[in-house]
């Protein structure tokens, strides 16, 4: 079945990223391997999680995705109902194209947003820089829809950004991602600088956009809680590769990778009867730049016997379903 049939968005495929890396006290350059033989497939209209510890490549592969960062093996294409935009070779006039159709929600919405526009110039260079609008008239006019559609009211559109508070400034940063009526969004750990009661509020205003504006989802976040709350299916990532992925119900009530159920069972709990103790993990995350041969969690596996050292696991469909893990030992364990 190829990925039209499929109902594939976005087809990641064999996937890789290195950055080139200056050691000044060794005097030479070396290769940070962020993202390594990564696949994945994100289905149109879904709700995509990518969790995993700081330094997994999470927020590297969804750059990936938006061209932000140059792939350096693999391939990613975006299925248009038009045209497929094959993001490693893109062009120029594709790649106008493309931003139009694929847009980012940054982490700090203090950062991302510029002190000296209004909020109506905020959301309105997009569209005068893409050329999405032609007239003043209806760039006020889209300005002021994606406005209410995020929840901000007109007068919030003569302020500037120092007047909101953490959770307006995300929906203002939300409503500039979506003023070009993109497709495809990724949101890199889009509410993990607000407060609780506030992320919930973030949260239902993406589900609702979603199905409002026809949208998919990569939700990159640290945050198992959220992701378990918003996400159709959950990717996990450990120094580069995805290990397991599966529907967030499977997922959390049926995980295989040792990986996986070392971060779930992590989660705390607000019942004393169903805190369970916590799955340590010894060591450290191993370098990018030297990563470990054969399954590069053995370092920190319990379960981790030579083979482990020596073959590179692959990421495969346990019986049949749409669960997927990288583990030699998952039959065993």
């Amino acid at each position: 079945m190829n990925d039209k049939m499929s109902n594939a968005l976005v087809s990641v495929k064999n996937v890789s990223v290195e950055f080139d890396y200056q050691d000044n006290f060794l005097s030479r350059k070396q290769k940070i391997q962020a993202v390594k033989n990564v696949n994945l497939s994100i289905k149109k209209g879904s709700f995509v999680g990518l969790v995993g510890e700081s330094g997994s490549g999470k927020t590297t592969l969804g750059r990936a995705i938006l061209v932000a960062n140059k792939i350096t093996e693999g391939q990613v294409i975006f299925h248009d109902e038009e045209k497929d935009y094959d993001l490693g070779s893109i062009s120029k006039k594709e790649l106008k194209e493309y931003r139009k159709l694929s847009q980012l929600i940054f982490q700090d919405p203090y950062a991302a947003l510029s002190p000296r526009m209004t909020v109506r110039d905020i959301l309105a260079e997009p569209l005068e820089v893409m050329k999405i609008t032609k007239t003043r008239t209806e760039t006020d006019d889209r300005v002021r829809e994606i406005a209410s559609k995020c929840r901000l009211n007109l007068e919030h559109l003569r302020r500037f950004p120092h007047a909101f508070s953490g959770g307006q400034r995300q929906r203002i940063s939300i409503a500039r991602a979506l003023v070009s009526n993109p497709k495809f969004i990724v949101a890199d750990e889009s509410v993990a600088a607000l407060d609780v009661s506030i992320q919930a509020d973030i949260l239902n205003l993406l589900k609702s956009l979603q199905k409002d504006l026809d949208l998919t989802y990569l939700f990159i976040s640290h945050d198992l809680s959220v992701v378990a709350h918003i996400c159709d299916e959950v990717a996990v990532m450990y120094l580069g590769r995805i290990v397991e992925h599966a529907p967030t119900r499977e997922l959390f009530s049926n995980p295989k990778h040792p990986y996986t159920k070392a971060l779930l069972s992590s989660i705390p709990s607000i019942d004393p009867e169903k805190q369970n103790k916590a799955i340590e993990l010894k060591g450290e995350i191993p370098s990018s730049m030297n990563p470990p041969s054969g399954c590069v969690f053995h370092t920190r596996c319990i379960y981790a016997n030579e083979n482990c050292k020596k073959t590179v696991p692959q990421l495969e469909k346990l019986n049949g379903s749409d669960h997927q893990a990288s583990c030699l030992r998952i039959n065993e364990i």
